[in-house]
């Protein structure tokens, strides 16, 4: 009976305890909202307390001065475990560099690289003259140095004499769409510019064209850039030293703010220590712009990047817009000088066809119109009368300085430096997706221009090809030998743009070139299949094969012509029916036409070209005429494959040479490969004395590719260990390379 009790009681305690969890739970679910908010307000002051208290530490841990003034580590607790972590180096130097004619910027340059190393900061006096752009400009995009440049303006708005060959490189780099506008970001620089007010059309010419070059290449001021006057009656300080020494002073300031990793943009010209960026469309609010550095994202600097290049190359031409596709009116800025243009074109439609000889009535217009003769000229073309040009090759300047030739110099053994890029005709019949000079040049099917004698279009080309070859005198790294020998031009590439072969006269233009001992390689895009068949002998005769098959043809080269694809099969068997040495050109375009090589097999076996060059389609840049990207671009191994692949369905051709470094292979017909060996280069001399024999029996005797063929080389073979590098030069590396701006 006790035992009856204690299980009764026993029960009841249990059912108690029961009762009241059941009770606490319900009461939890109750009042669940209460609770969930309870929760979450806990988590928020969690992590509002971790995130302030985060920031707190890393001031506390920030570098007080300038970090480049002590290079070492800091110890620093993480997670309790104790690791090195390197300061960040916010300025590593100060690079000055100066053109000096009388000696004033360069006693600039040494007072303030004094100034300067009482900062603690490294830095480095450079005379312009002894400094090569080229190879060496891109590399401050990372080096976290800050460029001074102390610029005089000399005779006639002209640069010194020791910074010309810097300000030509800097001034069509600006211009040339292959660099773009991008090729100096994150370079950080200043520019005080020396010149005298008494001169006003020329005052501190060369001091704002450095400035605005540098920033149209995505260069980013740190300080607005300052004028020195040698006038001291218009002097703003009374002296051009003490217009410096203002200067100086601020930029110093500036040095030490950036110094400290302070980020704030500033001009010199902010008040109360704000930075307001002008939208000013006039050249003077384009010249005081405010910089920032590369590492910011203000503002001020989104709105200076807005200041497009066309709007200043529009106020410096008085209106016009000097960047414009002379044809492709769409990218005209205002649509008043669009319908302007397209007037311009529908007065000036007329000349000579091509096909017919027919004269039209009307008076011709020039090719070149103002407009287009001030963007080729900032590109660096040389314009010769109405319709002609001439620019140099980076190739030519490349073996100048003992680095390597073109392709053409492995392939067919081109001397480079004496090689002359130029064009009777600047228009084209196509507008190719790949052009490499984004379609600055007029389009047209037929010659309907005035019309510039052959003679002075080769006296004035070779003029100035030779003045732009003397330019290089004195400039570092070329060879004095080379620089004599490229004073005789030896080649002609007739590649330079548009369609040489639309020259109503360019038979007697290929004859002068023979006559002054310059070979002739001339490149057509196929659709002038008459005008091949008239053609006189020539070097070497090129047709550009973008695509093997119609539909990929119109995608590609986006031809004028509506039978375009008719023309193109003509002009091969035109090709088929000449004597002399004949190309293929064939330019890969990854997912474009690459895909298509039985086509391609079937094209070579219509033409017969004694060789088939097959290289990789080099990226040109952004440009509103083309959607290519870097992705478009093959690998050289994916070249290689493809030239395999294609060699496999052409029995008559093996591989013959490479040339890595243009990502270019080249397939020749077995004919040229003798004993064993390969026979591709050309015997220039022995090609000038048949042609001569030609002559002298009107027409009687012919010759072949076979009669002036030459041993081609070991190290130019395919396979070999030079990959097409002629080893008599030295291939240069650069540290940071850019992407390949390669003309030919």
């Amino acid at each position: 009976m006790f035992q009856s009790g204690l299980d009764t009681l026993g029960l009841d305690v249990s059912m108690d305890t029961w009762n009241f969890f059941y009770t606490c739970l319900v009461s939890l679910w109750l009042h669940r909202f209460y609770i969930y908010s309870a929760i979450a307000s806990g988590i928020s002051i969690w992590i509002t307390v971790q995130f302030f208290t985060t920031k707190t530490k890393k001031k506390g841990e920030k570098s007080k001065g300038n970090p480049a003034a002590s290079e070492g580590t800091e110890d620093k607790l993480v997670n309790g475990y104790g690791t090195l972590q390197a300061k960040e180096v916010y300025v590593a130097g100060v690079k000055i560099f100066y053109g000096s004619q009388t000696g004033t910027a360069k006693k600039f340059a040494a007072g303030l690289a004094e100034a300067v190393t009482s900062l603690n900061l490294p830095v480095e006096v450079i005379s312009m003259g002894d400094y090569d752009p080229d190879d060496c400009l891109a590399e401050e995009t990372t080096s976290r140095n800050i460029c001074v440049f102390l610029v005089a303006t000399y005779t006639d708005g002209q640069p010194t004499e020791s910074a010309a060959w810097f300000c030509k490189w800097l001034g069509e780099a600006a211009n040339d769409f292959r660099f773009g506008r991008t090729y100096l970001k994150g370079l950080r620089y200043a520019v005080f510019g020396l010149g005298n007010s008494v001169y006003v059309d020329h005052y501190n010419t060369v001091g704002r064209s450095v400035d605005r070059w540098l920033w149209m290449l995505g260069a980013s001021r740190i300080l607005t850039r300052a004028e020195g006057d040698c006038n001291v009656a218009q002097s703003k300080h009374g002296s051009i030293e003490a217009d410096f020494e203002a200067w100086k002073a601020k930029l110093l300031s500036r040095l030490q703010v950036l110094c400290r990793g302070e980020k704030k943009p500033c001009s010199g010209k902010c008040k109360k220590g704000k930075c307001k960026s002008s939208r000013k469309q006039n050249k003077e609010s384009s010249d005081h712009e405010h910089g920032a550095s590369e590492y910011e994202n203000t503002e001020a600097e989104e709105l200076f990047e807005t200041s497009s290049e066309e709007e200043t190359d529009a106020e410096e031409a008085g209106g016009t817009n000097a960047v414009v596709d002379v044809e492709d009116l769409g990218n005209i800025m205002s649509h008043v000088k669009k319908a302007k243009r397209e007037r311009e074109l529908e007065e000036g439609d007329v000349g000579t066809s091509l096909s017919t000889g027919r004269k039209e009535e009307g008076e011709k217009r020039e090719m070149i119109t103002p407009a287009l003769r001030e963007a080729l000229t900032k590109q660096g073309y040389k314009l010769i009368g109405s319709h002609s040009g001439v620019k140099l090759c980076r190739w030519t300047k490349s073996m100048l300085r003992g680095r390597g030739g073109c392709y053409k110099h492995t392939f067919y053994g081109i001397e480079s430096h004496r090689c002359m890029e130029a064009t009777p005709s600047l228009a084209c019949a196509n507008k190719c997706v790949f052009c490499w000079r984004h379609h600055t040049n007029p389009v047209g099917t037929e010659w309907r221009w005035k019309m510039d004698q052959p003679e002075m279009i080769l006296q004035k080309a070779i003029e100035n090809h030779q003045n732009m070859i003397k330019q290089f005198k004195g400039v570092s790294g070329v060879r004095a030998d080379r620089l004599e020998e490229a004073m005789a031009a030896k080649h002609c590439a007739l590649s330079l743009v548009g369609e040489p072969i639309m020259y109503p006269q360019i038979n007697r233009f290929v004859k002068l070139l023979h006559q002054h001992s310059i070979s002739s390689f001339l490149v057509t895009n196929a659709q002038f299949p008459d005008e091949i068949r008239n053609l006189e002998p020539v070097t070497q005769l090129y047709v550009s094969v973008d695509a093997s098959t119609r539909e990929s043809l119109k995608r590609i080269d986006r031809p004028l012509f509506k039978d375009f694809w008719q023309r193109f099969l003509d002009s091969l068997k035109a090709l088929s029916e000449k004597q002399q040495r004949t190309v293929y050109r064939l330019t890969l375009v990854k997912a474009w036409n690459v895909d298509e090589l039985k086509a391609y097999a079937e094209l070579i076996a219509l033409g017969k070209p004694d060789f088939v060059e097959v290289k990789g389609v080099t990226y040109c840049g952004e440009s509103s005429a083309s959607n290519l990207t870097m992705a478009n671009v093959p690998w050289h191994e994916e070249v290689v494959g493809f030239v395999q692949e294609l060699a496999n369905l052409i029995p008559d051709y093996e591989i013959a040479c490479e040339h890595e470094h243009s990502n270019c292979l080249l397939l020749a017909h077995k004919k040229f490969k003798v004993d064993g060996e390969w026979w591709t280069w050309i015997d220039y001399g022995r090609f000038q004395e048949l042609v001569q024999e030609q002559e002298r029996s009107s027409g009687c005797k012919t010759f072949t590719a076979a009669d002036y063929m030459a041993k081609t080389p070991r190290w130019a073979l395919f396979g070999s260990r030079e990959r097409g590098f002629d080893p008599l030069d030295v291939r240069y590396q650069r540290k940071n390379k850019a992407r390949d701006i390669s003309g030919c």
